[in-house]
């Protein structure tokens, strides 16, 4: 083609171009190209992965540096599509479910949610009465508002249009069962703070996560760095697919009809029967400004990976999620010795000096686990995620947009996109699941590839 380079290769499949490489991009390209599409996928970056991704930290003098993850990922069971992606790549075995959950107030006392032996919804009904950090009005009106969520979650119009606080008000929740339950799971899952959360979130995230089937609740945790799971051999060998490193999208070049043209990268001039963005929607925006989507609507929220390395295990247990303090979560990753915290929303810790977060979270830890007092830190790592996932603020679902555009030739992906889910690793997959039978429609070769939820 004159003045461009196609993406052809000179086959008679169809041609996508595919811009960003993170979960959604990368799902979309592995759909596509599952399915007969010749495929380039496009990234700014040396690795795919997006916001799921390992970085060296820096050594000791003589030593090698260690791969870790910006932030602890997590998924759960209920995460289908997610785990299909996986499946594609050949690394699902590389994700280790774990099925208690452990809650631990400062002071070390913990109580242990697991199922038990009662078929669902009523899985959980042993375990939770004998949760020690709550008392028996907190457990009565949380076990209250968990029988509403079934009906109200399939009838409710209105769930979008308030915020999960609201909706646990109008419960009747305690203001420990807020703080020690509903918040302690919902800020986690959904990356915002309950007066900040729509309703329709919160409650999928019971619904789908621990009530819908008895194990839908399992955490999954990698067992290797994110950059692994993101096997580029396994991606490019489910079909006719390229992946293009370092080469971020410039601009995106329209024809005089409803279609886009080609996109530019520094060096190049592309073109493609099909093009799907996987951008996030801050990207996008300069990109192809005329888009139909209310951009000031999209607000983000942060999250904050603390990683610390001490000269001894402090802790033997896996995982565990800390009351009424800043962190929010532990996670093991090394032996005892070598502990990753989180805090999702971390607003508060946004301009927080680095040495003033660290001094924060050994505080915090020390309550929890006695043996932190002792421990010499040896080195530590922040990491601010500060456009972390976009806000799931009340009213925000109407506004995000569809895989479809304007322009007859061009898609949307991304999890900030209406993939049904909120912004999570699996609504990420989802949106590319849908933006690629999105292409196949327009191709007129229609495919499946989303799977539905568990419920």
């Amino acid at each position: 083609m004159t003045n461009g380079v196609s993406s052809s290769h000179g086959d008679c499949a169809p041609t996508v171009a595919v811009i960003g490489a993170g979960l959604a991009g990368m799902a979309t390209a592995a759909a596509l190209a599952s399915a007969g599409f010749s495929v380039d996928l496009y990234e700014a970056r040396a690795f795919p992965g997006g916001r799921a991704t390992s970085w060296p930290a820096p050594a000791a003098e003589g030593e090698a540096p260690e791969i870790v993850d910006n932030c602890q990922h997590v998924l759960l069971r209920c995460c289908v599509n997610l785990l299909d992606l996986y499946s594609r790549l050949h690394v699902r075995d590389k994700i280790h479910f774990h099925r208690e959950f452990r809650f631990i107030e400062p002071g070390g006392r913990t109580s242990i949610l697991r199922r038990g032996i009662l078929p669902a919804p009523a899985h959980f009904a042993g375990s939770f009465l004998g949760l020690k950090f709550l008392d028996l009005s907190d457990k009565i009106a949380i076990g209250l508002a968990m029988h509403a969520i079934p009906g109200e979650i399939h009838s409710r119009k209105d769930l979008d249009q308030i915020s999960m606080l609201a909706w646990l008000h109008e419960k009747g929740q305690t203001d420990n069962a807020i703080e020690r339950y509903w918040r302690q799971v919902l800020v986690s899952a959904v990356n915002e703070e309950l007066d900040r959360m729509a309703a329709s979130h919160g409650l999928q995230v019971f619904w789908l996560g621990m009530i819908a089937n008895v194990d839908s609740y399992e955490m999954g945790l990698p067992a290797v760095p994110l950059r692994e799971l993101y096997d580029e051999t396994a991606l490019l060998g489910l079909g006719n697919l390229r992946i293009h490193h370092r080469a971020p999208v410039t601009a995106i070049e329209q024809t005089a009809g409803k279609c886009i043209a080609a996109i530019h990268t520094d060096t190049q001039r592309i073109q493609a029967d099909y093009f799907v963005s996987a951008l996030p929607s801050e990207r996008l925006r300069p990109l192809l400004p005329e888009l139909p989507i209310a951009w000031d609507a999209f607000e983000h929220s942060p999250i904050t990976g603390i990683h610390l390395w001490f000269d001894r295990p402090i802790t033997d247990l896996p995982h565990a999620t800390l009351l009424d303090r800043t962190i929010q979560w532990m996670f093991n990753r090394g032996d005892g010795r070598y502990i990753q915290l989180v805090v999702s929303a971390s607003r508060t810790l946004t301009n927080m000096p680095r040495a003033e977060v660290i001094a924060l979270a050994l505080r915090e830890l020390a309550e929890f686990f006695p043996a932190a007092k002792h421990a010499v830190l040896e080195r530590a790592h922040v990491v601010k995620e500060m456009r972390a996932t976009f806000s799931a603020l009340p009213g925000l679902e109407s506004k995000r947009p569809l895989a479809v555009t304007q322009f007859e030739n061009f898609f949307l992906a991304g999890d900030w996109t209406r993939s049904g889910w909120p912004a999570t690793m699996e609504g990420a997959v989802r949106s590319g699941y849908l933006a690629a039978e999105a292409v196949t429609r327009a191709a007129g070769t229609p495919r499946h590839f989303l799977i539905p939820d568990i419920a």
